[in-house]
């Protein structure tokens, strides 16, 4: 199980961010209300998100929902502060991953609560890096750093939504070049995650139009220029899932129809064995049993032993005819029908 980290950072109205050393340190700067502290978790337990609830003044509930991993996103406006809950995609050795990022925002803090299996320190080192790309507007208010937060987060989504549509261009190529050994599970599989992924999308959609209504009090109108900016991107990232479900679709309907396509030729060649076995059997019936008759002694006795030179090849002559007249009698049945070989 991967380590608990807490990072804390004091961000004042003016001058650069502080990184603060422990969580009471940063939840008494943020008492004073003259600047705004980022509390960040990552893996945290239970007793350390539960010592936030009276300080801060956060709801258990929203609590409960930091501890529990499977909820969807959402926005919960709560007295002086508002929950919001996030997706961070992850897409590597064919497998996706969708861990929360859990965040409280009010006046004067700003909490995440992560449980990101890609790792902690690539995203504390990009948000370090817009803290002075942008010192100026992370000043503002926990709502912009809370937009540089989910900026990175939405980047992180194309990286996943394009590692699947990788995917699927790679199963077309498979079932191109190989039918029989294509794995139509791998479809299947794919269709599931790009379903996960086009359900978070739509409540993060849902979210961010709450945002942009200004339904989240902490969130001015002056940051909202910014989080259209991220309902843009999440509009495409819908579009480009829907498109990627429509060709899973595409793809396994062609999978079944090449399939049929095949299965059907294996039929007709075992067809058209079957008929030109029963098209050789039908020829030599009579003649075996013409055969049958010349071989008995009784045709000696008809004959004589004298008139076996003339006997045996006119017998001869007349199985000719006979096979002949078969073959060509089936062959004009044959073509009567429309059938080929």
């Amino acid at each position: 199980m991967t380590a608990s980290e807490s990072h804390f950072y004091l961000i004042p109205r003016t001058g650069a961010p502080t990184r603060l050393e422990n969580m009471q340190e940063a939840l008494q700067a943020q008492e004073a209300k003259l600047n705004y502290v980022w509390l960040d978790f990552f893996q945290p337990g239970k007793d350390e998100l539960q010592a936030l609830i009276e300080p801060l003044d956060l709801h258990p509930l929203s609590i409960e929902d930091c501890l529990d991993e499977n909820q969807m996103p959402k926005m919960d406006d709560y007295p002086g502060n508002t929950f919001i809950i996030f997706n961070n995609f992850n897409y590597a050795d064919h497998m996706l991953t969708i861990d929360e990022l859990n965040i409280f925002i009010s006046d004067h803090f700003l909490v995440t609560v992560r449980h990101d299996n890609a790792g902690s320190q690539s995203f504390i080192q990009e948000i370090e890096r817009s803290f002075v790309r942008n010192n100026e507007s992370v000043r503002l208010g926990p709502a912009f750093l809370l937009h540089f937060i989910l900026d990175q987060v939405v980047d992180r989504k194309f990286l996943a939504i394009e590692g699947l549509e990788d995917e699927l261009n790679i199963a077309e190529e498979a079932i191109m070049a190989d039918l029989p050994r294509f794995n139509p599970a791998e479809l299947l599989h794919l269709r599931r995650d790009l379903l996960a992924v086009r359900k978070s999308l739509f409540n993060e959609r849902e979210t961010l139009v709450k945002i942009c209504r200004l339904d989240c009090p902490f969130i001015t109108k002056k940051a909202i220029f910014f989080y259209r900016d991220i309902y843009d991107h999440l509009s495409k990232f819908f579009e480009l899932t829907e498109s990627s479900r429509d060709l899973v679709t595409s793809l396994m309907e062609m999978y079944l129809s090449m399939l049929n396509n095949q299965m059907a030729k294996a039929a007709n060649d075992t067809n058209a064995t079957v008929r030109r076995l029963t098209f050789i059997t039908t020829i030599f019936m009579p003649l075996s049993l013409l055969a049958g008759i010349g071989g008995m002694s009784e045709w000696s006795m008809m004959t004589g032993p004298e008139n076996w030179k003339f006997s045996y090849p006119l017998f001869l002559l007349v199985m000719l005819v006979m096979g002949l007249f078969n073959y060509y009698l089936l062959k004009a049945w044959e073509k009567k029908r429309g059938i080929k070989d």
